[in-house]
């Protein structure tokens, strides 16, 4: 009956479009503070759909309440709908600031906007600083603000995007999950906002199924009615630290946000920072407090005219009433009552439709109380027209009243910096010998000791032959070099795993070497220390460098690593491995 009362009187569109609007409005892991109170299945976190809307009902949440609170006393104005049938409101009274409050995301021609969630107990307090304080900076907002505030909590990083969004409307910001490590267990009890749990786990498990991290055993999802949980399961050689450091980089476990503040003021969109969509919320206020004061002003005006006329006649009673007997009718007794009397047209037609009961005196004294209510009510009034300052006392007490009937505590948690996230890839992997080969072609290729004990014959090219043939560790490195000065940095753990018979995959996917350039020597690394002695190059023409291995260590590896400088016709002959500097060396020509 919703969808339908919406799309009949005010937004003729498609039933699903609105369905969904007032579902995402109940959804507790969406909305800060939701505003419709539904009963059924609302879907999930899990990205599961709503039931169907004729097994759902909903009703405003409390705090809806709050953004309607006063409508009908013509706080706001209104405007016809589509076919001019009904009039529909052009903004709502809105009590406290729905937009800062509960976010805004969305897009339209040329514009996009992208508000999240705030504390609405921060947000009010906000407010009611810059009231008391018109010229108040942004940092003493950024006091009580503190920034966003999802429905989902997790841990806000970047007070810096914070301020840069309050400034200027635009700011990032990073939303971690919140994560404990106990023993070799990795527990998730807070994701960032917005973020699928049912992908988010699954991604989880693929790394570990595709073996892109070796030290994951299992991952669960074990969220039930107590909070949302997801476990995973760490072996027992590797150090859960790193691993989350990984999935942090890899996964929507950490999920970076962007501020832009785009909202409709005075009838435009414009970029807006805090302080812009506080005077706005501030001045809509006093709009509505103003309307429904001249609203409930002439309500009182007009009572009291009436209760004033009845008390009066309660006065000349007898006379009245004898004056009625004897009137011809209705209308003759209301044009006597005015000529004789004074009682005003409105007083006349009150008095004439008056019950007799009313005319105890029990009832009299009640219209006393109440001309008296009346009077001190109108006098109120008259105040908060007159005052600003006292109507801006009006609204600072409205907003305090809504605090405590809807209290509201933190969930997002803030730091102050963006915490750098380094990932050492040999921590992720698991120690294991191999076998390596490449050809002097350039083939690349690992397998298992086992599947190189049992293949006789591996393929290769015609005329190709091994340049490397070894056992090495999953957390060696392997050191290309060729005759151009360029070696390449490879990790064994880099190298795609196979069977010994096949080929493998050439050097060249891995890194691109230029047109002509030879491999003519790799080196196996354990450790990048004094202990890993010296490499000696010979050129062609003669020269002669010694370089120590650890030097050849590098952070970043996706590209060919000068390792010696060349003349331009000169080619690197030979390089040979010595171990201490006491070794000779014995260079032959031909």
């Amino acid at each position: 009956r919703i969808v339908g009362d919406v799309i009949g009187k005010y937004h003729p569109h498609g039933d699903s479009s609105v369905y969904e609007a007032m579902v995402r409005q109940a959804q507790d892991f969406k909305m800060r503070m939701p505003l419709v109170d539904m009963h059924g299945n609302k879907g999930s976190i899990d990205g599961d759909s709503a039931a169907a809307m004729r097994y759902t009902e909903a009703r405003m949440s409390k705090l809806s309440e709050y953004l309607l609170q006063d409508i009908d006393k013509q706080t706001v104005d209104y405007i016809p709908n589509f076919d001019d049938e009904e009039y529909e409101p052009i903004v709502l009274p809105a009590r406290f600031p729905n937009i800062l409050v509960n976010g805004a995301s969305g897009i339209s021609a040329g514009y996009a906007t992208e508000i999240p969630p705030h504390n609405l107990e921060e947000v009010v307090q906000g407010v009611i600083k810059r009231i008391d304080n018109p010229s108040c900076t942004i940092d003493a907002i950024l006091k009580i603000v503190k920034g966003p505030d999802f429905p989902t909590g997790a841990i806000v990083q970047g007070k810096k995007g914070i301020r840069d969004a309050f400034e200027k409307g635009r700011g990032r910001i990073i939303i971690k999950s919140r994560v404990e490590i106990d023993g070799q267990n990795i527990i998730i009890t807070e994701i960032p906002y917005e973020v699928n749990k049912a992908t988010l786990v699954r991604r989880i498990d693929e790394i570990r199924l595709k073996k892109k991290v070796d030290g994951i055993k299992e991952v669960r999802d074990e969220t039930s009615g107590e909070g949302l949980r997801i476990m995973i399961e760490v072996k027992p050689s590797f150090d859960p630290e790193a691993i989350v450091n990984f999935l942090h980089k890899k996964t929507d476990l950490t999920k970076s946000f962007t501020y832009n503040m785009v909202a409709i003021d005075n009838k435009r969109p414009r970029t807006m920072s805090i302080l812009n969509i506080i005077d706005s919320y501030i001045y809509h206020q006093k709009e509505v407090v103003t309307n429904r004061s001249n609203f409930e002003l002439r309500k009182a005006k007009k009572r009291l005219h009436i209760v004033q006329g009845i008390i009066y006649m309660v006065d000349v009673l007898d006379e009245v009433i004898a004056l009625i007997r004897a009137s011809k009718s209705k209308g003759d007794a209301r044009t006597k009552l005015t000529e004789q009397f004074n009682f005003t047209e409105e007083q006349a037609e009150a008095i004439l439709t008056l019950q007799l009961y009313r005319l105890s005196n029990t009832d009299l004294t009640a219209l006393i109380k109440e001309k008296e209510a009346l009077e001190k009510s109108i006098k109120q009034l008259t105040d908060i027209l007159q005052n600003e300052k006292s109507l801006e006392k009006v609204i600072k007490k409205e907003l305090r009243s809504l605090l405590k009937k809807v209290p509201s505590e933190r969930r997002t948690a803030i730091e102050d910096e963006i915490e750098r996230i380094e990932v050492a890839e040999e921590d992720l992997i698991e120690s294991e010998q191999v076998r390596v080969g490449l050809t002097r072609e350039g083939d690349l290729r690992r397998a298992s000791l086992r599947s190189h004990k049992a293949t006789e014959n591996p393929d290769m090219k015609e005329h190709d032959c091994f340049l490397f043939n070894e056992e090495v560790s999953t957390l060696d490195t392997l050191l290309l070099f060729t005759d151009h000065g360029h070696y390449i940095y490879l990790p064994v753990f880099k190298i795609h795993e196979g069977k010994w018979k096949e080929m493998g995959q050439h050097v060249n996917y891995i890194v691109p070497l230029v047109n002509g350039e030879k491999l003519i020597h790799v080196e196996a690394v354990s450790a990048f220390d004094d202990d890993a002695g010296w490499l000696l190059f010979t050129t062609e023409k003669n020269v002669v460098k010694r370089t120590a291995v650890k030097d050849f260590d590098v952070q970043r590896y996706n590209r060919p690593i000068k390792s010696m400088g060349l003349k331009k016709d000169d080619r690197i002959q030979d390089i040979s491995h010595t171990a201490g500097e006491k070794h000779e060396i014995v260079t032959f020509t031909k």
